[in-house]
């Protein structure tokens, strides 16, 4: 393996193991290749394999079991969906983990009839476009691309105010009530793979909505990417009979 300037061959050969767990190649109970095995692969000695497996272990990623070997640890997925339309840091919280947002921009974006229209939002009205990052533990999980009519923000509103929940900011306003939302799977671009940190090619969720007030009035449109690896959609669907 190649020596990088500044970075530990150990903490190399961990994140090229990590980033075949992250894209399947390496699978949840998977018992890895021997010390020797990886040593061969990564053509360093097995001490290094040994301290990137022990890394490895610290950060959850992998287990080792006595007399059996190493394999890729069962780590629960953050669920979104199932206790009804929650924001990204209400969900965070319920499971647990300690969210944080980088607001990439914020910017007041020309007219676009489509987009106005999705708003049913008057031509002169201003609506406002967020990217945001946003983060469990660290560890980046969602990339938000948002388009919310300004009139359901409070005024004067600094670009810090968005790293907290947009919710939170809007029902300062109106109340939201529902979304409608729209879920594929598509597969990481190469933006993509530097904002989440994983390889190129990778399968990933991306989730378009609209998110409504108690009276129907559309508020935001949102198009947001998800890591397949950490995130999971649950829903209970309801049998309707005819």
């Amino acid at each position: 393996m190649e020596n990088k300037k500044g970075v530990s061959i150990y903490k190399q050969v961990a994140k090229e193991v990590e980033n075949k767990v992250k894209a399947g190649i390496y699978v949840t109970a998977q018992k890895l290749p021997s010390e020797a095995e990886l040593a061969q692969e990564f053509n360093v000695s097995r001490l290094t394999v040994r301290k990137a497996i022990n890394l490895l272990i610290e950060k959850k990623v992998l287990v080792k079991h006595q007399n059996t070997g190493t394999y890729v640890m069962n780590h629960h997925k953050l669920a979104s969906g199932g206790s009804g339309l929650q924001g990204f840091n209400e969900v965070a919280k319920a499971n647990g983990k300690t969210p944080r947002t980088e607001v990439m921009g914020v910017y007041q974006i020309d007219y676009d009839g489509k987009l106005w229209e999705e708003l049913e939002a008057k031509a002169e009205e201003i609506i406002i476009n967020v990217n945001r990052i946003r983060y469990l533990d660290d560890l980046p999980m969602t990339v938000e691309d948002l388009y919310i009519r300004q009139k359901f923000l409070p005024e004067a509103i600094e670009e810090t105010a968005f790293e907290n929940s947009i919710f939170e900011l809007i029902e300062q306003k109106i109340a939201i009530a529902y979304s409608h939302q729209e879920i594929e799977a598509v597969l990481v671009d190469k933006m993509m793979s530097i904002a989440f940190e994983i390889p190129v090619g990778q399968p990933m969720f991306r989730a378009t909505s609209n998110v409504f007030s108690v009276t129907g009035v559309p508020i935001m449109h949102d198009i947001s990417y998800y890591r397949s690896d950490e995130y999971v959609f649950s829903n209970t669907l309801v049998r309707s009979k005819n």
